[in-house]
């Protein structure tokens, strides 16, 4: 008798109810491996800020050595999670080159995985919240920085406006 077929009248816990098989866990350490999109514009961004403020805080004690020990972990996990996303379009993760010319890295944000299986892995498992919410930090972050390039210069000719009327 061969125990190696489903059998459709054993109990509920040895059957792949789940669908668990089809995704592939996601190691954020490796070359290797799939990841998606939005996992991929989270752990950037997530990842980045964190080491950097880590590196600061360190860079600070240490006379700049951690903020550039910090610059090269980022650089490296980057480029880790860049051949990862590459993978999950089914592309060599010598594509990842691209990361080093600005604005042609943005190519990754784009570019959609394949569905299911390809040659370098099942597919990545669903999204959760956080994910998500890491993700959506990074047009808000754009778009506090550009409010805060034109407000501080604004702010700062207002103060010395009303300091100059208030000497008349």
């Amino acid at each position: 008798m061969n125990t190696n077929t489903n059998n459709p009248y054993a109990s509920p816990s040895t059957l792949n109810v789940t669908g668990a098989d089809e995704y592939d866990e996601v190691k954020i350490f490796s070359v290797s491996g799939r990841i998606g999109r939005v996992r991929y514009i989270g752990y950037s961004v997530g990842l980045s800020i964190l080491i950097m403020l880590v590196g600061g805080m360190l860079g600070a004690v240490s006379f700049g050595i951690g903020l550039v020990v910090a610059y090269i972990a980022v650089l490296v996990i980057s480029i880790m999670l860049t051949i990862q996303r590459c993978h999950d379009f089914n592309t060599s993760g010598w594509l990842s080159i691209l990361f080093f010319i600005p604005l042609v890295n943005f190519i990754f944000w784009f570019i959609p995985g394949t569905d299911g299986a390809n040659n370098y892995g099942n597919k990545t498992p669903p999204n959760t919240t956080m994910v998500i919410l890491l993700a959506f930090i990074v047009p808000v972050i754009f778009v506090i920085g550009i409010l805060a390039a034109i407000a501080i210069p604004q702010y700062a000719k207002y103060v010395e406006r009303a300091k100059a009327a208030q000497m008349k």
